[in-house]
């Protein structure tokens, strides 16, 4: 076994890392290197002043079980989380919500026809569909009024008059059996909720094998808008704007995302996008050992911290760059006093000032991902470098070779876990990209495998929280490092690729690259907010268009 010993792991969710194929040199790609602020800009971005823009196409969109959970709320009201039995959703480009990996099983279809079954006798008790009265001599009409509505609303477009008589037509299969009008009604809604009108999200394309770019229709923009900003199906003044016409409309389309962002449903980007994003869903894993006094309390806390700071930034007035250093956060007694923070006296989460301790502003000072990205029993500079290299930066290392692995276990106990990466990278099959990862990781030594803040590391050895850049970029601790990476001209970009490839559906691929410049820009330009990466998203060809796919065979 080679010094690199054991494969080093990432924690969370796949990122951008494996869509590259080039192996760990003995230095790393020219265009990893972090450049400075006076770095020369791209020659390629010259292209894109005339490059026309590819809309992609999405594939046919199944929901994902967050979007599923939200989408019966929507349409039945307080349904619980019925995805929960659901088998979990692959992953694709970091996020859940990828078409291209959410596939269809025999064991999801049974579920889907047991959840729709029991949805329907809930929300039938419950008085859901009590809009009209069923007479058990002539029930059509009153049924045809109520399906008709219902699967308007869960299909999430007008349904035809031939839609319609088909689910009426259960009544008359129900009365031919013997049974009540009701059970033909609630036969006919639980068909709505298994047809793949309601599972899958459906794009047309007029002509599926040219590539020449359209425009989606209102009813789909409707819902492309609606699972990206809520994870879940459009209401009805979305549908109403969309039925009408008029949501290709610049001012409208403003309009309603700004409506919808101000909605509490808008939740969903919280937990949903940032979730994925930042990790925050991957704490639910993480088990550091007993020793760090690590306890469910303590997560929660560290979860709703990194919730309600984010929160902030989907409906107040922050620049989303300043997520990096955000000089306030939200800590109840449990979290401040893990933190070393004056404690708010309650335990509820309370909105602090950071002024006096600037190590914990910013994502980099938040107990959940720094949690996420350590091993349970020590600090992973390597892991944490590989997230911000990834998940802000969009420069993650490619894959390790086969034999890579861990740190040696250490044997002079004075050494601290910097001097031991050294002698890890002796080993040119790993210096090379370590080069790169471990220096972002160093600047987070300071903070332990649980996010508290240390001067020494347990074994005795004094924390060296510097490191250097390739290209001489220095830095001391965590202020500077992430001063260094907010100031990285890929910032911008790195963040509109990662909202870009949520509001999709798919990845952001590499003939997206002028596509997500023109965003980031235009969203800079506006004044940086999140609201202004997300307006500009909505804008681009890339969610107003999509095209086919040709049938020629790909090399």
């Amino acid at each position: 076994m080679t010094a690199c010993g054991r494969r080093w792991r990432r924690v969370g969710l796949a990122a951008v890392a494996a869509m590259l194929t080039a192996s760990c040199n003995d230095s790393p790609p020219k265009a990893r290197v972090l450049p400075g602020p006076d770095a020369p800009v791209d020659p390629q971005d010259a292209q894109c002043r005339s490059a026309a823009r590819d809309p992609g196409r999405v594939t046919l969109h199944r929901l994902n079980r967050a979007e599923y959970n939200n989408t019966v709320r929507d349409l039945l009201g307080e349904t619980g989380s019925p995805a929960s039995s659901f088998p979990p959703d692959d992953h694709g480009f970091g996020f859940d919500n990828n078409a291209d990996v959410l596939s269809m099983s025999p064991l999801l279809m049974e579920k889907y026809s047991h959840a729709a079954e029991a949805l329907v006798e809930a929300a039938w008790t419950r008085g859901a569909f009590n809009a009209c009265g069923l007479d058990p001599a002539q029930p059509e009409a009153c049924a045809r009024e109520l399906l008709k509505t219902f699967a308007r609303r869960a299909w999430r477009r007008p349904v035809t008059q031939e839609e319609v008589e088909r689910l009426v037509a259960f009544v008359a299969l129900a009365r031919q059996q013997g049974d009540a009008p009701e059970v033909g009604v609630k036969l006919a809604l639980r068909a709505v909720l298994v047809s793949p009108h309601f599972l899958f999200r459906v794009e047309l394309d007029p002509a599926p094998t040219s590539t020449v770019p359209h425009a989606v229709s209102d009813l789909e923009l409707a819902s492309r808008l609606s699972y990206f900003l809520w994870s879940s199906m459009p209401d009805e003044a979305l549908l109403q704007a969309a039925e009408g016409g008029h949501l290709h409309e610049p001012e409208v389309l403003e309009a309603q995302v700004r409506r919808m962002l101000a909605d509490p449903k808008a939740r969903a980007l919280v937990d949903n996008f940032a979730g994925q994003w930042l990790y925050t869903r991957a704490l639910d894993f993480s088990q550091p050992e007993s020793r760090y006094g690590f306890d469910e309390p303590l997560r929660e806390a560290m979860r709703q911290e990194m919730q309600l700071v984010f929160q902030e930034f989907v409906t107040g007035d922050h620049r989303l760059k300043d997520l990096l250093d955000a000089p306030f956060t939200y800590v109840n007694d449990r979290l401040a006093s893990h933190y070393g923070l004056p404690k708010p006296r309650t335990p509820a989460m309370t909105r602090v000032e950071l002024k006096d301790h600037p190590e914990r502003a910013g994502l980099f000072g938040k107990g959940a991902l720094l949690t996420v990205t350590a091993n349970p029993d020590r600090t992973s500079p390597v892991k944490r470098g590989v997230w911000v290299l990834e998940q802000l930066l969009c420069k993650g290392p490619p894959p390790p070779p086969p034999d890579a692995g861990g740190l040696a276990p250490a044997v002079d106990p004075t050494l601290n876990i910097k001097a031991r990466m050294a002698q890890h990278r002796v080993d040119p099959t790993c210096s090379g990209c370590h080069t790169l990862m471990d220096p972002l990781g160093f600047g987070m030594e300071n903070f332990d495998p649980v996010g508290r803040w240390r001067t020494k590391e347990e074994g005795g050895a004094v924390v060296d929280p510097s490191g250097e850049l390739p290209g001489g970029k220095a830095f001391n601790g965590v202020a500077e490092m992430r001063a260094v990476v907010k100031q990285d001209p890929d910032l911008s970009a790195c963040m509109t690729r990662h909202l870009l490839t949520y509001a999709l559906g798919r990845g952001a691929e590499e003939q997206d690259r002028c596509t997500v410049r023109d965003i980031s820009q235009q969203a800079e330009t506006r004044g940086g907010r999140l609201t202004d990466y997300i307006l500009a998203i909505v804008r681009s060809d890339a969610f107003l268009q999509r095209r086919g796919e040709s049938e020629e065979p790909k090399p």
